[in-house]
């Protein structure tokens, strides 16, 4: 369909959190609606705009990307622009540099809106974007909010009160299912995830809590959408309706076309460009582990070396993904592994530093499970293919995710000490084994499969982009 001549298209500015976990999905779902013809205006910093995949030549002319230059504010290094590019320490610091786009947004959006034919319907924007509902109403523009956690991750943070930071606050808070979810469940953090999510109610370097960020972005939007569906979540969605008092629009799951790549991870027409297919040609079907755990969190160097002995101890093939922490100045990446480890793994297991084609690898014949940290993108691509999860949660909503994951039986985690989070390489090489090849892990391997077909439906994913299509021009800006 072409925008210009549909007078009926929508013109949506979208603008994500600069966390390529947030960034990703905001694109696909753009992608997605650009599709469908409607115009779209995505903003984000300079070099996150460089980091992100290309768009389909066939939708380039409806998809704009407008760079914003983020404020430099000390102690961030300098070139940092997303969550990749810093400790966890200095997120407050890039919360508040963000904080800084509010001058340059109000001007963009202002020139936008001074001609019909460019001023934005809609701007569907990302959590921590307090400042950007009362530079919208300025201009007479709606605002959507965006969830890309699920919906029983939302569940579990529960009702925004309009006396922001007043909920639960302790860490016992947040070790029990809440009081509102009105059937049986496991939802809850452990005491060691639960540290950093209490320590989210607290004011910080940027001056505003996290929960203050969420709730004041909350109140300001007409409506919220989640990426989920319906056939994944609907006793969650439900509720959360329930608890939001607000309109709630699942967009789908907007996982990558698996369509596009073939049984050997190469996408269609495309040559071998990594060595880490050509290591994955020569395993036997669903005989390797995938290992990935995100780019926003690192395990410490003891957890690091716990967790590759115990692979190593499994006897199971493996390919791990790994990256050097942000915080680690000099040396080489490969430090921070055990000595020798990579000489005697060799054959067995194969580890690739930065960047990797994940979705090659997810979709390549040879493997047939993935230890992961969780991040909703990394669930959806796996299961998508079928394969059972070991999980390793690490930060924000994670922990949340795994539990309803083992709860629905497609994965089970690594067992790890309540308090401090610490595992040991018996446990890794155990459940390792369990779910990859023993027998009474059959059944996780059996559920994976089953649940597959709820990634892969692209009339209900579409179905679902309909549904919120239809949000979008009924309650369009005027």
């Amino acid at each position: 369909m072409d925008a210009d001549s549909n007078s009926d298209s929508l013109h949506i500015v979208m603008f994500p959190w600069l966390a390529f976990g947030h960034m990703h999905p905001f694109l696909e779902l753009a992608k997605s609606l650009a599709t469908r013809g409607h115009r779209i205006t995505f903003i984000s910093t300079p070099r996150n705009i460089q980091r992100l995949p290309s768009i389909p030549s066939h939708l380039s002319s409806l998809i704009t990307f407008v760079p914003l230059t983020l404020p430099h504010v000390e102690p961030l290094p300098e070139n940092a622009e997303s969550t990749s590019d810093i400790s966890r320490g200095l997120m407050p610091y890039l919360r508040k540099a963000f904080d800084g786009l509010s001058t340059p947004f109000s001007a963009f959006l202002k020139s936008a809106c001074s001609d019909r034919k460019t001023k934005p319907d809609w701007i569907i924007m990302d959590v921590h974007h307090h400042w950007l509902p009362k530079i919208a109403q300025e201009f007479c523009v709606s605002c959507a909010l965006f969830y890309v956690i699920p919906a029983s991750s939302l569940v579990f943070f529960g009702p925004y009160s309009p006396e922001v930071g007043t909920l639960r606050t302790t860490i016992a808070d947040f070790t029990v299912p809440p009081s509102w979810i009105p059937f049986p469940s496991n939802l809850a953090f452990r005491p060691h995830e639960a540290r950093l999510i209490a320590m989210g109610t607290q004011e910080n370097e940027s001056g505003l809590s996290i929960v203050q960020r969420v709730s004041l972005t909350f109140f300001g939007s007409k409506f919220v959408c989640v990426r989920s569906c319906f056939e994944l979540e609907s006793k969650w969605l439900s509720l959360l309706a329930e608890l939001f008092k607000k309109d709630v629009v699942p967009v789908g799951l907007l996982a990558p076309p698996a369509e596009k790549i073939n049984s050997a991870g190469e996408s269609l027409g495309g040559e071998h460009e990594f060595d880490v297919i050509d290591w994955l040609n020569k395993h036997s079907p669903k005989s390797v582990l995938y290992i990935a755990l995100g780019s926003e969190a690192a395990l410490s160097t003891e957890l690091l070396h716990e967790l590759a002995f115990g692979l190593e101890r499994s006897g199971v093939p493996f390919l791990s993904a790994l990256r050097k922490p942000a915080g680690m100045i000099g040396g080489a990446a490969t430090d921070i592994l055990p000595a020798s480890f990579e000489e005697r793994i060799k054959g067995s297991g194969h580890v690739e530093w930065g960047w990797v084609p994940q979705m090659r690898i997810l979709a390549h014949a040879s493997v047939g499970g993935f230890l992961t940290h969780c991040g909703p993108s990394s669930v959806i691509e796996s299961l998508q293919f079928g394969h059972p999860l070991i999980m390793l949660p690490l930060i924000i909503d994670q922990g949340l995710i795994a539990r309803v994951l083992e709860e629905r039986g497609v994965g089970v985690e690594v067992p790890r000490d309540a308090e401090t989070g610490d595992f040991d390489q018996e446990g890794v090489a155990k459940v390792v084994r369990f779910v990859m090849v023993e027998e009474d892990g059959k059944l996780i391997r059996h559920n994976a499969e089953k649940i597959q077909p709820i990634f892969t439906d692209k009339i209900s994913q579409e179905r679902h982009l309909d549904g919120f299509i239809k949000h979008l021009e009924k309650y369009r800006s005027t």
